[in-house]
């Protein structure tokens, strides 16, 4: 029996959730992607806290021009300035699933010329 797509990367989550945790210090960079949006947290796995997060939805970044490609860039480079601003700049990266292309990384490239260490 042939997986279904949403298994198929439910169970390559799993296997990146395995390796990659988030502390206070060095949090997770977790990626959700939908169909025309994108979102970054930075997440604490040890308290189970959100420390930021930025999306495709705020306003400076809907308004601006461009493709999905070039908006995730945007959510990358926002991302790494909230993070700047919690003086954070070391981060694993969590693609969630999703092949590291396109979308999920432009949202990577970004954040690291954005002035996090991956």
């Amino acid at each position: 029996m042939a997986l279904k797509k949403q298994d198929r990367r439910e169970r390559i989550k799993k296997r990146i959730r395995k390796v990659v945790l988030g502390t206070n210090s060095s949090p997770r960079l977790c990626v959700y992607r939908s169909n025309n949006q994108i979102y970054a947290q930075l997440i604490d796995d040890k308290s189970g806290n959100t420390l930021a997060n930025a999306s495709s939805l705020e306003k400076d970044i809907v308004s601006a021009a461009g493709n999905k490609t070039v908006k995730a860039a945007l959510v990358g480079k926002l991302i790494a300035e909230k993070a700047k601003a919690i003086n954070i700049e070391q981060v694993v990266f969590d693609r969630n699933g999703y092949l590291y292309h396109g979308r999920v990384k432009s949202v990577a490239e970004a954040a690291r010329e954005g002035g996090l260490k991956f």
